[in-house]
């Protein structure tokens, strides 16, 4: 297992083993300057990592728009790029989001899955991040609105898939029972789910992984360190963006304990877990800075000894 192998999607298409989430680059929680940027991506594509995901939600167009900037001059084969459908940015005169430090206060979001609403916002990220193509298509977050996106979102999607204006298509959720629904209803090719696959929340099992290997979709997995706690599990982390509970934090102590005697950084296991289940085909992690990359990537690497996970199973 390394960060930088190459990993085939059904379609043909080939992405890096770890991906690149760039929710960071519209400022979630903590500003990011476009020097900030621009470093991440030349040390994410000089070592390897080549998928790089985003979407127009992350601070209502600047993430796009900086990694548009970021990625300027570079060969566009030498990256893969995944950004998402479903909510439309919209002129308004001041709104301040406060998860994103960065945002574009001139826009608002509105969610829009109809067919007119994939091509616009489609057409639109382009032009923020001055693209000729997209890799994958995601729609993002259908919660409320699962049979708009089947009726309208995905067909939509496949016409663009036919076309070859995109590779493949797909659906980004923090929830497992739509996906797992969108897979035995469509032709998706590739479930990007955030945190129901970790050390410490095991969800997906129950719906979403059993239908995509019976269905042959490749499954990314995102939010692996579920928010922070699989990352510094002190008092104080955060578990799925919320104050992590004394359970929960007691259960991840018992984790480190284990993994503390064989020298093993808890990020490793956190990080490693995901990609031992075959439907799972690349972990995605955000960043802040070029050494939080080159730390994530090294724990990727790190050879863990197989008994390890029984080990930490024994006292979940």
């Amino acid at each position: 297992m390394a960060h930088n192998d190459r990993v085939q999607l059904r379609t043909g298409l080939e992405i890096s083993q770890m991906g690149l989430g760039t929710a960071t680059f519209g400022g979630l929680y903590t500003s990011m300057s476009q020097d900030q940027c621009d470093a991440s991506i030349n040390c994410a594509l000089d070592n390897g990592i080549t998928y790089i995901d985003t979407a127009p939600h992350y601070g209502k167009g600047v993430a796009e728009r900086r990694l548009g900037k970021s990625l300027k001059g570079k060969e566009r084969s030498h990256f893969e790029i995944s950004t998402k459908i479903g909510r439309l940015l919209i002129p308004t005169e001041k709104e301040i989001d406060p998860d994103f430090k960065d945002t574009d206060t001139t826009l608002t979001r509105i969610f829009d899955f109809s067919e007119g609403g994939v091509e616009k916002s489609f057409r639109s990220s382009l032009e923020r991040m001055e693209l000729e193509k997209i890799d994958i298509l995601i729609i993002h977050d259908p919660d409320d609105n699962a049979d708009l996106a089947i009726r309208e979102s995905f067909p939509a999607l496949l016409k663009m898939r036919e076309k070859g204006i995109i590779n493949a298509i797909g659906v980004g959720m923090n929830q497992s029972a739509t996906p797992a629904r969108l897979i035995m209803e469509t032709d998706i090719d590739v479930v990007l789910i955030a945190g129901r696959y970790s050390l410490l929340d095991r969800g997906a099992l129950a719906d979403l992984l059993p239908a995509a290997l019976e269905r042959g979709v490749d499954i990314i997995a995102a939010g692996v360190l579920n928010s922070g706690i699989l990352a510094n599990p002190v008092k104080g982390a955060t578990f799925d963006y919320v104050p992590a509970s004394d359970e929960m934090l007691a259960k991840v102590q018992r984790i480190k304990v284990v993994l503390d005697k064989e020298s093993i950084p808890l990020a490793a296991a956190a990080l490693q877990f995901p990609l031992r289940h075959p439907a799972v085909k690349c972990v995605l992690i955000g960043c802040r800075s070029t050494d939080e990359i080159l730390n994530n990537a090294k724990n990727l690497d790190m050879e863990l000894p197989e008994d390890i996970w029984q080990k930490i199973e024994a006292v979940l």
